[in-house]
């Protein structure tokens, strides 16, 4: 559904993709890769029933992963989503824990800068730093293109209204209805994340800069092509 004209509008418009990282991660993250919270798991050999209590409900406060001979890994909290609010807007009867699987099992990014800043300065989110990956969008996408989703809603959001999702929330690439989108929302809203199934294990191939960053404020430049 997507035509090549309507791929090249996106990269002009979004040249760069965006992840906020938990700060002092991107040493880790330059060695073993961007990983979801699923890989994260198995990469931290996470099992039984915590494993459950991390990946398949809601995490009300971030989780701290350790393993010997590994750096400490955080899990983020999501505190913008909750059982109450995916009951009332899931479809396809999906479950929250269908959910919050799905979610686990990607890594994310925001294709604006402003976007970027919400979330920076979201919540307790706005007194944190954190290590903001900036990468090539155009590289990424063509390296990776059959893992990539495209979804129109900030999908680990339900408040203040929980907007409706289902299994056409995530769409491949080939399968997004671009067009559609590009007649109701402005230049760079048009696909609000792009996701990556499981982790980018070569992620810093197409890392263009990383930043460390308070809210809106750049405090420090931790790599640079």
């Amino acid at each position: 559904m997507v035509t090549k004209d309507e791929i090249e509008e996106l990269l002009i418009e979004c040249p760069t993709l965006y992840h906020m990282a938990e700060s002092g991660s991107w040493p880790s993250i330059g060695s073993f890769g961007l990983l979801s919270t699923s890989a994260l798991l198995d990469s931290y050999e996470v099992s039984g029933a915590r494993r459950h209590e991390i990946e398949a409900q809601r995490r009300p406060t971030s989780v701290t992963l350790t393993k010997p001979g590994r750096a400490p890994a955080v899990v983020r909290d999501q505190l913008p989503m909750d059982d109450k609010g995916l009951e009332r807007c899931l479809l396809d009867g999906i479950s929250p824990e269908d959910w919050y699987r799905r979610l686990n099992s990607k890594v994310f990014f925001w294709l604006t800068r402003e976007r970027l800043i919400r979330l920076l300065n979201a919540g307790t989110y706005r007194a944190q730093e954190h290590d903001v990956l900036e990468l090539n969008s155009e590289a990424l996408m063509e390296a990776y293109a059959d893992q990539i989703w495209f979804c129109p809603i900030n999908s680990g959001c339900t408040k203040p209204f929980p907007h409706p999702r289902g299994n056409s929330t995530f769409l491949r690439i080939s399968d997004y209805p671009y067009g559609q989108w590009r007649t109701k929302r402005k230049s760079g809203e048009r696909v609000v994340e792009l996701a990556v199934d499981y982790s980018i294990p070569d992620v810093a191939k197409y890392v263009k800069r990383v930043v460390r960053m308070k809210s809106e404020q750049e405090l420090t430049i931790l790599f640079e092509t």
